[in-house]
Parts: structure tokens; C-alpha cells; sequence
């Protein structure tokens, strides 16, 4: 038997829900969504301290290596430097100045200098003077590129034009001598015989057991010393 209850209309039924269910969607719809905060990057400085224990990153050590080699120690002070200064700035270290008729003595000086331990270099001029160059140009070459010159007065030196021509030109090559012009006074000859040119300066008595020869040394190696 049927119910007397009489069914809604299915219109009427399904108006009312849908009608709810549009309004909720729309004000879904119309909210703006919330922006998300932008993470910021971290920095070396927020990093977390690393520990001694982590390991290295992978490649890291080897880039840079590879990028920054490293730096060689600087070099150490007078090695090469004084190649261009000092003492080798010039080809002798000495010129020996002397009469042709003294030429053993000049020998016998030179020989000593060369052989101490200092090895000093001298100039003798029949030995190390350029054959076919003009004679007043190697000789002033010779003094130009020596640190000392030696005068050995003797009476020899005294009578050769040629010794007083040389003794001159060391003179204007070092004006003031600062250790630079030494006179050998050879025994035997007088104090009176001194040249006047000389008088400013003091001489190196050859009377000696070694004719000044050590003096006339040690007076070359107190001047390279104060040029380095």
C-alpha cells in the first residue's frame, strides 16, 4: 500500500544545498592566498662553525690549489743584489800604478793580494791591459772600473813623467781619496820625497818586514766593507 506522505519535488530538494555549496566556493575563491616568506640565503658569516672533525668538502682543496699556487719565499737579501752594488759593481778591486823599471815589486804586491783569502782582483797594466787599446785609454779604463789604486812610490815613480801622469788621473777620478788612492812609500826613500800632491793623505810605510804590503791590504778590504 502506499504512503500517503506526498515526495518533494526534486527541484525543491536539491535547490537549497547547491545554492549553500556556491556561496562557501566563492568565498573560497575571493580569499588571496598567503605569501610565503621568502627564505633568505645564508651567509658565510650565519653558517654554522665548522668543526675540525668535519671533512673537507670534496674538491675544494684541490681548486684552489689548482687556481693559487703557492707563493715561493722571497729571496733573501744580498745574494744576487750585490752582484749589481758593493763590490762587483766594478771589474777590479784594485789598479797598481808603478814605474816600468818596479815592475817585479808591482808583481810581488799583486801576487800577495790575489792569493790572501779575500782573492782580490787587480789590474796590472802589462798584464791586463787590452793589446792595440791606446795606453792613456786603458789606463783610464783601468781606474774607472777599480774600487782602490795603489801608488808605489818609488824613485823610479818619481822620475817617470808616465807615474806622475797616473798619479794625476787617480787623483781626479777620486778628488777627495776617501780611502781610495793609497800611496806605498817604498823603503829607502825619504819622507821629503813624498810627492806634495800627496800631503793630504797618509801613506803606507814599505819599511816593514812585509815592504806595507798588509797594510795596503787590509786598506782595500775596510773600503769594500763600507761599500756593502
Amino acid at each position: 500500500m502506499a504512503s500517503s506522505t506526498p515526495f518533494p519535488a526534486s527541484g525543491s530538494r536539491s535547490k537549497k544545498p547547491l545554492g549553500k555549496m556556491a556561496g562557501w566556493l566563492r568565498q573560497v575563491l575571493s580569499k588571496k592566498p598567503k605569501e610565503m616568506p621568502v627564505s633568505q640565503e645564508t651567509t658565510p658569516s650565519d653558517a654554522p662553525p665548522r668543526s675540525s672533525d668535519d671533512p673537507p668538502s670534496p674538491g675544494l682543496s684541490t681548486a684552489a690549489s689548482a687556481e693559487s699556487p703557492a707563493t715561493p719565499p722571497p729571496a733573501q737579501e744580498g745574494a744576487s743584489g750585490s752582484s749589481s752594488s758593493g763590490r762587483w759593481s766594478r771589474d777590479y778591486d784594485v789598479c797598481v800604478c808603478h814605474s816600468e823599471e818596479d815592475l817585479a815589486a808591482a808583481q810581488e804586491l799583486v801576487a800577495y793580494l790575489e792569493d790572501s783569502p779575500a782573492s782580490l782582483r787587480c789590474f796590472l797594466q802589462l798584464r791586463d791591459s787590452a793589446p792595440g787599446g791606446a795606453i792613456v785609454s786603458e789606463l783610464c779604463r783601468a781606474l774607472d772600473g777599480s774600487h782602490c789604486r795603489v801608488l808605489l812610490i818609488t824613485p823610479g815613480f818619481l822620475r817617470d813623467p808616465w807615474c806622475r801622469y797616473q798619479m794625476l788621473q787617480a787623483l781626479s777620478h777620486a778628488p777627495g781619496s776617501e780611502g781610495r788612492t793609497i800611496p806605498l812609500l817604498a823603503a829607502g826613500l825619504a819622507r821629503t820625497a813624498y810627492p806634495a800632491e800627496l800631503r793630504f793623505m797618509y801613506f803606507v810605510d814599505g819599511r816593514g818586514p812585509d815592504q806595507g804590503f798588509r797594510q795596503v791590504k787590509e786598506a782595500i778590504l775596510r773600503y769594500l766593507q763600507n761599500l756593502s
